[in-house]
């Protein structure tokens, strides 16, 4: 129970911290402050600082108060249900919290004229269409070699296994073992789930290579230059992100085919890549990872990016715009890409997943 209350207090504070320094210029657009499209010479507007003041100022309570309901309750009903219920319910103060600052900074943006008088446009590096940024196919090579490994071991004891197999999951009393037939898709399920990685995150760093570059109209040059060494150093980084979860997996199904059910062994096999994939994750768009792109080379442009804001809905999260062929356009919140939802092949794509999956939970339930 302890372990249980210590690590729902853990997700619980560590989500606090992420929605504290959702807002920070570092972790999202400096231009786009709550998801909204403002001039760079407004990016540190008073209006601004007021917003990002008030929502810390009410999710510091927020998570204070949650942690220490989730920590009573949980020792009281020795259940983990507790802290997921907590979690959700602080992830929705959080994005009450970002709607008002959001609803607030539209209406600062509308009422002051901020666009008013000023030459608005888009800029675009068409070099990376004439000389890309590459797949760096030297880095595919780890996952593979992971999912070799995984493949190799799971024919050898495959003919030992006994009939049963045990796969851990969480449950509301805390981590549950679940029984599974031994059949061919039950023992390689793992090494299945690994291939499906390997495949996505080289799709995944495909479509961000060609995705809409984040270059900002006002400092074109010195952007673009930053966004190809950022793009160079995420492609890198998803595919050793899909290599640390084929070893975690590759554990997992260690574990399930010896029949060993550690507590300590499990938390080691996932937590250890799990932290070092989140890592590896983050680092492409440190501050540090960026430092010394495309300094000095700007040219005076008179030009501030376009205000685009009618395309984005949920207070600057989904981008919906039925007009752009690009799949991937980069973020308002956060760091990185996020999807066209109303893109076309977008929507195809997710078609043919459901399908996919339908038909693979088809052969399971069978199997």
């Amino acid at each position: 129970m302890l372990v249980s209350l210590l690590v729902n207090s853990a997700v619980l504070l560590l989500l606090g911290a992420v929605f504290y320094a959702a807002p920070s210029p570092r972790l999202s657009p400096h231009a786009v402050p709550f998801g909204v499209r403002v001039p760079p010479g407004r990016a540190e507007a008073p209006e601004v600082h007021r917003e990002r003041r008030r929502y810390r100022a009410l999710l510091l309570p927020a998570t204070a108060v949650l942690t220490a309901v989730s920590l009573g309750l949980g020792a009281l009903t020795d259940s983990a249900l507790v802290g997921s219920v907590a979690a959700l319910v602080l992830c929705g103060a959080a994005a009450v919290l970002w709607l008002r600052a959001h609803q607030a900074l539209t209406r600062a943006k509308e009422e002051g004229g901020w666009y008013e008088e000023l030459r608005q446009g888009i800029a675009m590096d068409t070099s990376l269409r004439t000389d890309p940024v590459r797949m760096p196919w030297l880095w595919v090579v780890p996952p593979l070699l992971v999912l070799a490994v995984s493949a190799t071991a799971g024919a050898f004891a495959y003919p030992e296994l006994p009939n049963t197999l045990w796969l851990p999951e969480r449950s509301p009393s805390g981590t549950a073992y679940r029984a599974f037939a031994t059949t061919f898709w039950s023992a390689f399920s793992l090494v299945l789930a690994q291939l499906a990685v390997t495949l996505t995150m080289v799709g995944t760093v495909a479509a961000v290579l060609r995705a809409r570059a984040d270059v900002d109209a006002s400092r074109p040059r010195a952007s673009a230059a930053e966004y190809r060494r950022r793009l160079a150093l995420t492609a890198r980084a998803l595919l050793g992100v899909g290599a640390l979860l084929n070893v975690m997996l590759l554990g997992l199904s260690a574990m399930m085919w010896t029949g060993n059910r550690s507590g300590a062994l499990l938390a080691v096999v996932v937590g250890v890549p799990a932290l070092l994939a989140v890592a590896g994750a983050v680092y492409p768009f440190l501050p540090m990872a960026r430092a010394g792109a495309g300094a000095g080379e700007d040219e005076a442009t008179g030009l501030v990016t376009r205000d685009d804001d009618r395309f984005w809905r949920a207070a600057g999260t989904l981008y919906v715009n039925a007009d752009d062929p690009a799949v991937l356009v980069p973020k308002r919140v956060g760091l990185g890409w996020t999807v066209n939802l109303a893109n076309r092949r977008f929507l195809a794509g997710c078609a043919v997943v459901l399908v996919l999956g339908a038909a693979a939970g088809v052969v399971l339930a069978l199997g």
